[in-house]
């Protein structure tokens, strides 16, 4: 049915079956359904865009051929978060795959909107001036001063932290900020289709509304004239032909104001469904937590003349206890303590794995969620295309991943720096440049990137928790024999399969059954912990005559207490 041959890009990607491509697969035909009214015809332009045929569909249902619209939103009455971060990384994945499936002939926009305009309802943790946001509680964040002293207002001051964010990490977006879109007039004809339809508007709210805010509950929040601050009142009249409500102000009087112009708005269901009616959004996702929620906006949405988007539901971050985490509890791992310990990379890994599956989010994720990225991406050039496009380090690195990986896992590199007692990058460059000869921060630089992440996780996680234990006899006696065995190597030896061949001949020799309790030996014994890296890699990196020291350190129980 195509009218040209797809790319080999297009074809993989209408074969993928990783979720960003399920995604945008049910986007396109979203977009069929959503831009061809007539049901005969929506199925005539599913059939050809199934089939790859872009233009073709274009040419005979010119509406489809519109930029298609992402969105994520942002409440900024706090800093830029984990939750932010993983709805742009995965919406920037869906779009990614989208473009690979259409040949990236389909212009894409990602807008992330801020809620600026929302009132602020309490005084956040932990900033300066506090009695001062005390005093402009109730007001627009982006009327709200600004404690830090750096911007025009509270709200602006945390829409630049949240775009310094975003482009720190490279995403391709659009910012909008709720309170411009308000004031500007963007959303001026949809509010007024609500003021319009405000009878539906209740119908499809009330039912969802407990007895004492359904008695006052209006979707418009009239900003106060008197007092600046954003008023939860019901509307007392409403004037379709004069575009107005009326409410009573704070002081008792009773004003009339325009729903246009940024002088009021939505309660934040209806504003959901307003600005996707009003910017015509394609794609969005949300929380678990939000289910409900998006089917009431999407009933509001409809009412209003729009479309709801198409999107999925991901699944929420558990602590350590497998408790959901909570901003105000502060039992979550916070996107600082993250970075701290792990490369940007990992946490784009951890976000695309099984997004509609619980996963705890804590300290001990990190090191895992590392190693786990930098086997995919060794593995990736080694596959064929197919199975490419499927690997998660083509979604995370926008189908462009690095050419090369890290020679060192972190575990490893853990390892490398409580035995070496290192306190810098520089001594860990040490053991490298006889491993890796000419090996540099500038030739490795995820390499580099890794080592700074070890040495912080090590002294926070790894040195209170290591407990070394004396060997058994038997285990003394292997660990003896392992020691001679690789004095018997060629002194500068940096082969690590050569060394992990004795390793497994030691294990085997002495009858460890199974041969992990023997490994399991060596990770408890000389490296005080339950388990290690390959231990042939560990010793290549470290050297072979200090592995043998601290293998017969280990032996003599010399190690227990250190």
């Amino acid at each position: 049915m195509s009218s040209s041959p797809l790319s080999g890009l297009e074809e993989r990607a209408r074969a993928a079956r990783s979720w960003p491509f399920e995604q945008a697969r049910n986007l396109l035909t979203h977009l069929a359904k959503s831009r061809v009214p007539d049901p005969r015809e929506a199925h005539e332009a599913i059939a050809l865009l199934n089939a790859g045929d872009i233009d073709g569909a274009w040419n005979r249902f010119p509406a489809l051929n519109r930029p298609v619209v992402f969105e994520t939103g942002y409440g900024p009455s706090g800093l830029p978060h984990m939750g932010t971060f993983g709805e742009v990384a995965r919406t920037t994945m869906v779009r990614n795959a989208f473009r690979a499936l259409t040949g990236d002939r389909w212009a894409t926009r990602l807008i992330t909107v801020s809620d600026d305009m929302d009132g602020l309802r309490k005084v956040p943790d932990g900033v300066p001036n506090p009695e001062m946001l005390a005093e402009d509680l109730g007001k627009p964040l982006t009327v709200v001063r600004d404690p830090f002293g750096t911007h025009d207002s509270f709200g602006a001051h945390n829409n630049a932290r949240l775009r310094a964010f975003l482009d720190s990490f490279g995403f391709d977006y659009e910012f909008l900020s709720a309170t411009e879109a308000y004031r500007s007039g963007r959303f001026d004809a949809t509010l007024l289709t609500l003021l319009e339809r405000f009878d539906q508007i209740q119908d499809i709210m009330l039912p969802t509304l407990g007895p004492d805010r359904r008695a006052t509950y209006s979707p418009f929040l009239p900003i106060s004239p008197s007092t600046g601050r954003v008023l939860q009142v019901p509307t007392l009249e409403r004037n379709v032909s004069k575009g107005t409500i009326v409410f009573e102000d704070e002081d008792g009087t009773r004003v009339e104001t325009p729903v246009t112009g940024g002088r009021v708005k939505l309660q934040w269901k209806p504003d959901w469904a307003m600005r996707w009616t009003a910017l015509g959004v394609d794609y969005e996702m949300s929380g678990k937590d939000l289910i409900d929620s998006v089917k009431v906006s999407s009933r509001v949405c409809r009412a209003l003349g729009g479309t709801p988007p198409e999107g999925f539901n991901f699944e929420m971050f558990l602590d350590e206890a497998g408790q959901k985490i909570s901003k105000s509890k502060g039992n979550g791992l916070t996107m600082e303590e993250w970075l701290r310990y792990g490369a940007p990379e990992s946490l784009s890994w951890y976000m695309f794995q099984s997004p509609k599956s619980a996963k705890k989010l804590h300290f001990d994720v990190i090191p895992r969620a590392t190693d786990d990225y930098l086997q995919f991406l060794a593995a990736y050039p080694t596959q064929e295309p197919d199975k490419q496009i499927d690997n998660a380090v083509w979604h995370i690195h926008g189908g462009a991943p690095p050419e090369t990986t890290s020679p060192a896992t972190f575990g490893l590199l853990l390892n490398l720096v409580g035995v070496a007692n290192a306190a810098d990058k520089a001594a860990l460059w040490a053991y490298f440049g006889k491993y890796l000869p000419g090996a540099t921060a500038e030739t490795e630089p995820l390499l580099d990137r890794l080592m700074g992440y070890a040495l912080n996780y090590y002294e926070d996680f790894v040195r209170p928790t290591k407990v070394f234990r004396t060997p058994t006899d038997k285990e003394k006696v292997a660990l003896l024999d392992l020691a001679e065995r690789l004095r018997a190597l060629p002194a500068d030896t940096t082969d690590g399969e050569l060394i992990q061949t004795e390793v497994y001949a030691v294990g085997k020799a002495h009858e460890f059954e199974p041969l992990r309790a023997w490994f399991g030996a060596l990770y408890e014994v000389l490296l005080g912990q339950s388990q290690g890296p390959r231990f042939g890699s560990f010793a290549a990196i470290y050297g072979l005559e200090p592995t043998i020291r601290l293998i017969e350190d280990g032996a003599a129980g010399r190690l227990v207490g250190t």
